[in-house]
């Protein structure tokens, strides 16, 4: 069954991403000026952009770090095993479907804990209380553009959505955190995994490292907004910072869903059709998305080869991922039932 699956999560995202180019080139902008745009870039400023998104990933890595701290019993993992993993699971975010990444970076650090029950749970639990952190940055991002700018509808429409689901969700994780915990021997196979995650959230009920974690998320978004208006000069855009938060916001709209590697075309098409209102272009819009999306992946996929070699860690075995996460908790769970099992059997005679 696993092959059979395996197959359609990789060919589906790519019947879709030659769907979006074939689209994009038969009704995308014209390409000539595209290419013209490409030929007068600023390289000074693009080497400003990739400086400014290498420190917005080192920024959200420590904050990821501060969440893992308050979740994991010493000895914890240093700070370059965390960013690392992290820097892995950008790869896997570039380059797969889905949010794969995020499993990535759990599984690449769970390797350097293996003697460690509940550990995958606890830092997938990790992982969604970084993501939660990112909520406040984001919705302090909408509401300046909000003010200094024009977000189209269909914009506004989406973050709406994420933003009720998002603080539902952070409502959610805090009350879970906040419940008194068991030791992992006394719980069943199920309740071993559930109690793991809810570890995982140890940082919720920690004031100081949140708001540490909190920090330093805000401070990625103002790296990575400073990386987009260090990319809009590269293409001769000069427009106010605001026009740099219109671009970020759709930007992260566009790839909430991400239906194939990037949303390549789809991204694209978000960020040129806005900036068309102040006196942009479509077409150097348009140039200016891939340009954009490029820098970023360039430095999500370099970074991340280069971590990924360290690791030890295959491109085909990070497609892997969901079926090691599930094999880990059954696993986990093995290891409950055998806890369990452990009193029936000094009870027996002999």
């Amino acid at each position: 069954m696993t092959a059979p699956r395996g197959r359609w999560t990789v060919l589906v995202p790519a019947a879709l991403l030659a769907a979006a180019v074939v689209l994009m080139w038969w009704r995308g902008p014209e390409w000539e000026i595209v290419r013209d745009v490409f030929t007068a870039v600023s390289w000074r400023w693009v080497v400003a952009a990739v400086a400014l998104n290498l420190l917005s990933i080192v920024v959200r890595a420590y904050a990821w770090h501060t969440v893992i701290k308050q979740a994991v019993a010493a000895p914890r993992p240093r700070f370059p095993t965390v960013f690392s993993a992290f820097c892995v699971g950008l790869f896997a975010n570039v380059v797969l479907p889905g949010r794969v990444g995020e499993l990535a970076r759990v599984a690449v650090l769970a390797r350097r804990m293996p003697e460690r029950q509940g550990i995958w749970g606890t830092l997938i639990g990790t992982v969604f209380a970084h993501r939660m952190f990112d909520l406040f940055p984001a919705l302090a991002l909408v509401v300046w553009v909000l003010l200094a700018a024009k977000l189209p509808h269909w914009a506004v429409t989406s973050l709406a959505i994420a933003f009720v689901v998002g603080f539902g969700l952070l409502t959610f994780a805090v009350v879970s955190a906040k419940r008194q915990g068991r030791p992992l021997d006394e719980l069943g196979t199920v309740r071993v995994l559930i109690e793991s995650a809810r570890r995982g959230l140890g940082v919720l009920r920690a004031p100081v490292p949140a708001a540490i974690a909190t920090f330093f998320q805000f401070l990625g978004w103002i790296f990575q907004l400073a990386a987009v208006w260090a990319t809009m000069r590269a293409f001769d855009i000069d427009e106010p910072l605001a026009a740099a938060g219109l671009v970020l916001v759709l930007m992260n709209v566009a790839t909430i869903f991400p239906l194939w590697p990037g949303n390549v075309g789809l991204v694209q098409a978000a960020v040129a059709f806005p900036l068309v209102s102040y006196g942009v272009p479509y077409a150097r819009g348009f140039a200016f998305g891939i340009g954009l999306q490029a820098i970023e992946a360039s430095v999500g996929v370099g970074i991340g080869l280069l971590f990924l070699a360290r690791e030890g860690v295959s491109y085909a075995s990070l497609r892997r991922m969901p079926d090691e996460r599930d094999e880990a908790a059954r696993e986990e769970a093995a290891v409950a039932t055998a806890v369990e099992a452990e009193p029936a059997r000094a009870r027996l005679p002999g």
